[in-house]
This record gives C-alpha cells, sequence and structure tokens, in this order.
C-alpha cells in the first residue's frame, strides 16, 4: 500500500512533537519532513513532493496562507493553529480540515478520515491556492472552464464564481496541464473537459461550454484545434 507522504510545518517543536505523536497510530501515513518556517517548508515540498500539509497559520515573518501563495500547486492542507479566529477564513479557503491547539486525539481521527478521503480522489490537475482581494480560495483546475485575461491578472471562472489571479495568461499556459486546458485566443484558455459542440461560423471555429459559454478560437489556434478535436 502506498503511504500518504506529510509534511508538519510548525515553528514550535511541541506542536510538531504532538502531530508525530498522533501520526504513529496511522500506518498509512509516514512523515516526510519537517519545517519550521515558510522558506523552509517550501523549499521541502519543492524536494519531497508531500502529499499533505499539516500547517501552522501563524508563524514568525511568513504565515501559512503566505507559504500557500507561493506555490505553484498546493497539496491538500490540514490547518493547525491555536487561534479559533482563523477558523472562518480557513473553512474559507476549503482546506480540508482546522484543528486547534492542543489537538484532540477523536479530531485528529476526524481529519485523517476526511485526509484519506480526499487523496483517494486525487485531481490530476491539482490546486492553487489564490489570495482575491480579502479572500482566500483553494481552486482546484478540474473544475475551472474557462480563464480569461484582464490586464496583469487572469480572471478564473469556477461554476458561478470568478476569482482574480495575479498571473498572465502565458504564465498560467506554461504551468496548466496541456492535455486539459487548450489556448484557444490571446485572451482566453478553455478546460476541455467542459466543451459541449464546436460549430464553424463565417469559417471561425467556435466552442459552447457546457456552462452556455460560447467562445471564438482564433486562425492561429484553429488548426491546433482541429487536430485535437479530430484525434479526441
Amino acid at each position: 500500500m502506498k503511504k500518504i507522504m506529510v509534511l508538519i510545518v510548525d515553528d514550535e517543536r511541541a506542536a510538531r512533537n504532538e502531530i508525530r505523536r498522533l501520526l504513529a497510530n496511522y500506518p498509512d501515513f509516514e512523515i516526510a519532513g519537517e519545517a519550521t518556517n515558510a522558506d523552509d517548508a517550501l523549499k521541502m515540498i519543492g524536494e519531497e513532493t508531500p502529499d499533505l500539509l499539516f500547517l501552522d497559520i501563524q508563524m514568525p515573518e511568513k504565515s501559512g496562507f503566505d507559504l500557500l501563495e507561493s506555490l505553484e500547486k498546493a497539496p491538500p492542507v490540514v490547518f493547525t493553529t491555536a487561534y479559533d479566529q482563523y477558523a472562518v477564513k480557513a473553512f474559507e479557503v476549503s482546506a480540508l480540515d482546522y484543528l486547534v491547539k492542543p489537538i484532540r486525539d477523536e479530531r485528529f481521527e476526524k481529519a485523517i478520515v476526511q485526509a484519506r478521503q480526499r487523496l483517494s480522489k486525487a485531481d490530476p490537475a491539482g490546486q492553487i491556492f489564490v489570495k482575491d482581494r480579502q479572500q482566500y480560495h483553494f481552486i482546484q483546475w478540474s473544475s475551472v472552464h474557462l480563464i480569461e485575461s484582464m490586464d496583469n491578472y487572469a480572471r478564473i471562472f469556477l461554476g458561478d464564481k470568478t476569482v482574480f489571479l495575479k498571473s498572465s495568461l502565458n504564465q498560467l499556459e506554461d504551468k496548466l496541464t496541456s492535455n486539459i486546458f487548450f489556448r484557444i485566443n490571446r485572451a482566453q484558455i478553455v478546460n476541455r473537459q467542459y466543451i459541449q459542440t464546436i460549430t464553424t461560423v463565417d469559417g471561425r471555429l467556435k466552442i459552447t461550454l457546457s456552462t452556455g459559454a460560447q467562445l471564438e478560437v482564433s486562425e492561429r489556434q484553429s488548426a491546433k484545434f482541429r487536430h485535437w478535436a479530430a484525434n479526441k
């Protein structure tokens, strides 16, 4: 059975030891490492690619939220903190769970169950953590149907919600999974999984998404798009 690799991020040794002690009861979880600050955690995430983070929110210099914002792809997260005031914010970002220190054994078990369920349904496209104005979000790329360029930002459409990410479309295109997302013109990227119909109008390709949005494919991208559509 494949182990679930965990990275513990907390500036307090006692808190890290407590999570280590609790994880010892679950043999399918293995600790990949520990970090005492956001910068070390960022480096370890790149090296170890953990499946799950146990992440303290309040740390010196950079918070747990700051760490997540710096990641190109964010693993599932269980937040740990001594401060109840962060609970609402943590759940707003769709964290896997939120544990208040000191952590009770039964509460930790609930987080473990949720982690197993989430990781058994891993999203191949991954997720990203975004701060949009005063709101924080975990965005599952598979739930995004359209991305549009807006000056120095990318406007991300998922369901009936839009979120702004400070990134150019070129930067995002390089990072996104190419067999899922396709750049249809200079200003738009679509999730192929949401394409419902493809038609030709006045010699130009037009696609309709399952959301009802109708979008035009540029002449430059049409050949690539026709090739993909013919072989999908």
